[in-house]
């Protein structure tokens, strides 16, 4: 059950704020008898309740008599205080993850020589995707022949793209090379995308090519992303490999340099 104490507020100040909304204008003393909170407490949980601006107090009277504020204003109040916790927060972690990025990026691990992971399934697939587009840091080529059998071409196409902008912003060049085939099964808020943000960008490329018949990305030339289908019903998705291998990336680059010198530049 939701709690005044998910708001922030300790055990004996929400005992207290409720004890107030059912008695009215009170005395501490009084109010200690109603919410069970020992006299010993009261005025400095009432102080911070004070300080929260959830109670007000009637200084003039004596002894002093305390109100709770309405309710809505009351929630309100506490809402506002914890967004601005979070955002503090927030700027507090973001300032973290700017020193740490800068402190871990320095280090240069060695290229493994043919190591390997893989993702079964769709979600576990595009998963694998963007984290190695996100990796990169001088070149993606990407080579797509058909619609892919693991991922919905309309949801995922807007996903790729968006950080395919995102390694643009990086400064990393792009390069795509697809089936006149499949260019015609994009949805049209891809299409839209290219044409207003990507097909003007100078680090930017795609070029159409027939007879393309797999998928696979490259990645600053020593990585290779390949989607992998059933091969008991090649319709049907199986995996996504990423392969780290700069002798086997080499040969692939080599092979799509040669399609991409022949092919057409899209036009859409």
């Amino acid at each position: 059950m939701a709690s005044l104490r998910d708001l922030g507020l300790s055990e004996y100040e929400a005992r207290v704020y409720r004890a107030l909304l059912n008695t009215g204008p009170t005395t501490a003393k009084e109010l200690s008898r109603a919410s069970e909170v020992p006299m010993g407490r009261i005025y400095d949980v009432l102080n911070s309740l004070e300080t929260h601006n959830l109670v007000r107090s009637q200084s003039a009277s004596r002894p002093k008599k305390y109100v709770a504020v309405e309710p809505s204003t009351a929630l309100d109040r506490l809402l506002d205080d914890k967004l601005q916790e979070l955002d503090a927060k927030a700027e507090q972690y973001e300032g973290i993850v700017d020193e740490l990025s800068t402190e871990l990026d320095t280090a240069e691990p060695p290229i493994e020589e043919g190591f390997w992971t893989a993702a079964v399934g769709p979600d576990e697939s595009l998963e694998l995707l963007v984290e190695r587009l996100d990796a990169a840091e001088e070149r993606i080529v990407m080579v797509a022949g058909r619609v892919s059998p693991t991922f919905d071409i309309g949801d995922v196409g807007e996903t790729v793209t968006e950080h395919i902008e995102r390694a643009l912003d990086r400064d990393v060049e792009v390069s795509v090379l697809m089936s006149p085939e499949l260019v015609r099964t994009l949805p049209p808020s891809v299409g839209d995308r290219y044409a207003t943000t990507l097909s003007d960008h100078p680090q930017f490329s795609v070029r159409t090519t027939p007879k393309l018949d797999g998928t696979f990305n490259l990645i600053d030339e020593i990585e290779v992303c390949i989607e992998v289908a059933n091969p008991l019903s090649p319709g049907e998705a199986f995996a996504m490999i990423d392969l780290k291998d700069p002798e086997f990336a080499a040969n692939v680059n080599n092979q799509f340099s040669s399609r991409w010198e022949m092919a057409e530049p899209l036009r859409l």
